[in-house]
C-alpha cells in the first residue's frame, strides 16, 4: 500500500458518510470530506498530523496571499495530486527497499507483536512479571494497513521512554499537540487542515535530497556509543513532521481477518514488527510548529516542548497555549502564533470563529497515564493592545490558581490534624474549581479582547464578577467536599477554624486584593445617588 495514492484514510463526508479516501481527495468540492474517522482518538490526531505534514511538505504557500488564496478557494483535485505524487517513494508501507516510518536496513533485531506499537500496550517486563492487570498485553494481534501505518505514525510522533536506547519523539516523550480548527464542526477537513499550514518563506527548502526530510529513505543515523545525536542543523526542517526516533520493520507476513483496532475485513492484516534501539537521537533546540514550548526565562537552556499532565488541560493553560504565558514562560506554538498574525490581515478567518484543539500523552516516564483532549476557544487580539491583554488576563488567572491553593489547603486542614502529612491524590478538587469557574472565564476574555486599545486595568465591573465568582465557588467547595463525610468523621473546630481563614485569605491574598479594590469602586458608583 502506497499511503499518498490509495484509499485508506477514513473519513466521514458532508452527508454522513464514511469511507476511504486517498489523501488528495481531502479538497474534493463535491460532497466534501469533513473530518477524519478514525477509531481512536490518538489516531485522530496523528492522522491530522500525518495530512498537515503532507501538505507542508509538498503543498505549502509561497506566502500569506497564496495561502489565503487557497483559503477562498480551494486547489484542484490533480494539482493537489501531484504535489502529493512528487514525494510517493517516500511512502511505500511494505516495500524491499525504504518503507514509511522504518529502518531503512533492520538486522538482528527482537520480534514483537503488533500491540506493541501503542503507546498504552504494557512493556516486556510487565507482560513477564504478570503485571498487566488493567491494560492487558497482546490483546491486538491482526491489523490492517490503515490501522498500521497510523500507529507507526502515532508511536514515531509522540514516542516515549522505550527502554535503553529506544529514543523518544523529536518534540520529548508524550508531546502536546495543538491545532487552529474552525468552531464549525461541520467545516470543510481541507480548511480545519489548511489552518495549520505554514510558508515557504517559514521553511525553505535548503536541500533538494528527500533524505533529509524522510529519514527512512538511507541508512539511520545510529545512536550507539559510535554513533551521533541528531541537532536542527543536520537535515532539513521539515523533518520535524517525519521524525523517525523508533527503529522498527513490519514483517510482511499478512493475514486475512479482521483488524482488531478497527474491526475491518482485511486481507492483509499484518501480525508482528521487528524492533531494535539506538535509532536517531534527536538532541538540541527543536521548536515543532505544532507544539506549544516553555522557556525558562532564568537560564539559557533550549526551550522545553510542554506535554500531556495529570488534571488534564483546561483554562488555567489558556494563555500560555494561545498566546504567551509571561509568568511560567509558556509560549503558543508557531501555527498559532502564525493564526493570530494572519488575522489581522484577513479578518475574514475570524469571523465564524475558531478553536484550538488540545491533545497528548500524559507519561509517567515509559507507562501513558492517560489521553487528555481539551478544546478552547481562539480570541483574535489587535496586535497593539496585545500585550495589555495578556497582562490583564494573566491578573484573572494568577488570581483563580491562588484561590483554588487555598482552597486546596484549607480543605485538607480541615480534613487532617496533620494535613501535612496527609498523603493522596486530592486532584479532584482544584479540577472541580476549573469546571465551574471555566464557562465565565471565557466569557470575561471575550469582553477584555473588544476593549479599547488605551485600556490599561480591568473594568471594575468584570473585577467584581470574577472576584466574586472565585470567593463563592471556593466556599461552596470547601462545604462540599468537608461537610458531605460522615458526622463523626467531623472535628468541627477545626472546620470552623478552616474556613473561616479561607475567608479571610480570599479577601487578602495579593493577586486578589487589586480585584476587591477595583470592586468596590464599582460598589462605589453603584451607591451614588442619581443627579435629576
Amino acid at each position: 500500500m502506497n499511503l499518498v495514492t490509495d484509499r485508506w484514510l477514513p473519513v466521514t463526508r458532508q452527508d454522513g458518510s464514511q469511507c476511504k479516501i486517498a489523501p488528495w481527495q481531502i479538497a474534493e468540492t463535491d460532497n466534501p470530506v469533513v473530518e477524519v474517522n478514525a477509531p481512536r482518538t490518538d489516531f485522530q490526531g496523528a492522522l491530522y498530523q500525518f495530512l498537515i505534514g503532507l501538505l507542508q511538505t509538498t503543498f505549502a504557500p509561497e506566502d500569506d496571499e497564496q495561502w489565503f488564496e487557497f483559503w477562498e478557494e480551494l486547489p484542484s483535485e490533480p494539482s493537489l495530486q501531484q504535489a502529493f505524487i512528487s514525494v510517493q517513494s517516500a511512502f511505500e508501507l511494505v516495500s524491499d527497499g525504504p518503507a514509511f516510518l522504518q529502518d531503512f536496513d533492520l538486522p538482528e533485531a527482537e520480534r514483537k507483536s503488533m500491540s506493541a506499537l501503542l503507546i498504552e500496550a504494557p512493556g516486556g517486563k510487565t507482560l513477564k512479571d504478570n503485571l498487566d492487570h488493567f491494560i492487558k498485553g497482546d490483546t491486538v494481534t491482526r491489523v490492517c494497513e490503515s490501522c498500521t501505518a497510523t500507529a507507526l505514525f502515532a508511536l514515531q510522533t509522540n514516542a516515549p521512554s522505550g527502554g535503553v536506547g529506544h529514543r523518544v519523539g523529536l518534540r520529548g516523550g508524550g508531546p502536546l499537540t495543538t491545532l487552529v480548527l474552525p468552531e464549525a464542526p461541520t467545516a470543510s477537513l481541507w480548511h480545519k487542515l489548511w489552518l495549520n499550514v505554514l510558508t515557504r518563506e517559514d521553511y525553505e527548502p535548503e536541500s533538494q535530497n528527500l533524505a533529509d526530510i524522510f529519514p527512512w529513505l538511507e541508512n539511520t543515523r545510529l545512536s550507539e556509543k559510535s554513533g551521533q545525536s541528531t541537532q536542527p542543523g543536520d537535515i532539513h526542517p521539515l523533518q520535524m513532521y517525519w521524525g523517525m526516533p523508533r527503529r522498527i520493520r513490519l514483517i510482511n507476513n499478512k493475514t486475512t481477518g479482521n483488524c482488531s483496532l478497527c474491526g475491518a475485513q482485511d486481507e492483509a492484516l499484518f501480525n508482528a514488527f521487528m524492533t531494535k534501539n539506538y535509532g536517531v537521537n534527536y538532541e538540541g533546540p527543536w521548536l515543532h510548529p505544532l507544539t506549544p514550548y516553555r522557556k525558562d526565562p532564568k537560564n539559557k537552556k533550549p526551550p522545553l516542548s510542554l506535554k500531556g499532565q495529570q488534571g488534564g488541560l483546561g483554562y488555567r493553560h489558556w494563555l500560555g497555549l494561545c498566546l504567551t504565558d509571561a509568568i511560567n514562560g509558556d509560549g503558543a506554538a508557531e501555527v498559532v502564533q502564525r493564526w493570530q498574525e494572519r488575522v489581522n490581515y484577513f479578518p475574514e478567518i475570524a469571523e465564524a470563529g475558531m478553536r484550538l484543539w488540545c491533545f497528548g500523552f500524559d507519561m509517567d516516564n515509559m507507562k501513558a497515564r492517560c489521553w487528555y483532549e481539551h478544546q478552547m476557544p481562539l480570541i483574535k487580539v489587535d496586535a497593539n493592545y496585545r500585550e495589555t491583554f495578556i497582562d490583564l488576563v494573566s491578573q484573572l488567572l494568577t488570581a483563580a490558581k491562588d484561590t483554588v491553593y487555598v482552597l486546596r489547603t484549607q480543605i485538607k486542614a480541615a480534613w487532617f490534624s496533620r494535613p501535612k502529612d496527609a498523603k493522596g491524590d486530592i486532584s479532584m478538587i482544584d479540577q472541580t474549581f476549573w469546571q465551574k469557574t471555566e464557562s465565565a472565564f471565557y466569557r470575561h476574555l471575550n469582553t477584555l479582547a473588544i476593549l479599547p486599545e488605551s485600556t490599561s486595568v480591568l473594568p471594575a465591573k468584570l473585577a467584581k464578577q470574577w472576584v466574586e465568582l472565585l470567593r463563592k465557588t471556593a466556599t461552596d467547595q470547601f462545604d462540599f467536599w468537608v461537610l458531605e463525610g460522615d458526622i463523626e468523621d467531623r472535628d468541627m473546630k477545626r472546620i470552623i477554624d478552616s474556613r473561616r481563614l479561607l475567608s479571610s485569605k480570599l479577601k487578602t491574598l495579593k493577586s486578589l486584593k487589586p480585584l476587591w479594590q477595583l470592586a468596590s469602586t464599582c460598589e462605589e458608583e453603584q451607591a451614588k445617588p442619581e443627579v435629576a
